[in-house]
């Protein structure tokens, strides 16, 4: 799947940045695990922090059914969703060209309401197995009651933006003989090492480090 080419997704500004392939934009989504999801309802624009999880070409969210957000996503309302990564500082010579690297990807479309609690309990796993390999297997399922009260949404992947800015250090000619360091200052996302509940009665920790590659961290 290529990256649609919409009015609302070519890029007028930066467009030497975008990206065209599915590759980046699902490593994006899958990383992020999180988009702040803008809306426009009868409190105006609205934007707000979700947890979000890729299956397949589908993105999924879950909610409380009484959530002001799932009310207005579970009619089909248009939305937008945005993922991003940042991934370090430029610094410059000059004060101007300061700037950043990122990834962003956006996704325009509308959810539709999963009814099913098998499929809720099916989608829900997934994601479990994406953040904690094994944990559907190790925790309690959602038994009918709790299913039946959570909300799940789901989105075909289909127009989209992506953008990457990895362009280092960009200073104007005038400025490169200026004694000021230059370069990258990378900002990176580590994960672990696991915090134990105070309450835990089991002593045996379970290893979820084949989730998160080099960014699992023991210490």
């Amino acid at each position: 799947m290529s990256i649609s080419q919409t009015a609302r997704t070519k890029l007028n500004k930066a467009a030497h940045k975008g990206v065209n392939d599915q590759e980046t934009l699902y490593a994006i989504i899958d990383e992020s695990k999180m988009a702040h999801v803008a809306i426009h309802d009868h409190r105006g624009p609205t934007v707000i922090p979700m947890l979000v999880w890729r299956i397949d070409d589908n993105l999924y969210i879950h909610g409380a059914k009484n959530s002001p957000l799932m009310k207005h996503l579970r009619k089909g309302e248009d939305c937008c969703l945005t993922f991003t990564l940042f991934d370090g500082w430029v610094l410059a010579r000059s004060a101007f060209h300061h700037s950043a690297h990122y990834r962003c990807a956006m996704v325009f479309g509308c959810f539709e309401r999963i009814e099913s609690n098998q499929q809720k309990s099916d989608a829900l796993d997934a994601f479990l197995e994406q953040i904690a390999p094994g944990r559907s297997l190790e925790a309690r399922p959602g038994n009918e009651k709790e299913l039946t009260a959570t909300e799940l949404l789901v989105m075909p992947i289909q127009e989209t933006s992506v953008k990457v800015g990895r362009h280092g250090v960009n200073d104007d000619l005038a400025d490169m003989k200026l004694d000021v360091w230059a370069g990258v200052l990378p900002y990176r996302t580590v994960v672990g090492p696991l915090i134990d509940a105070p309450d835990l009665e089991t002593t045996t920790k379970p290893d979820y480090s084949s989730a998160y590659g080099k960014r699992w961290s023991d210490e």
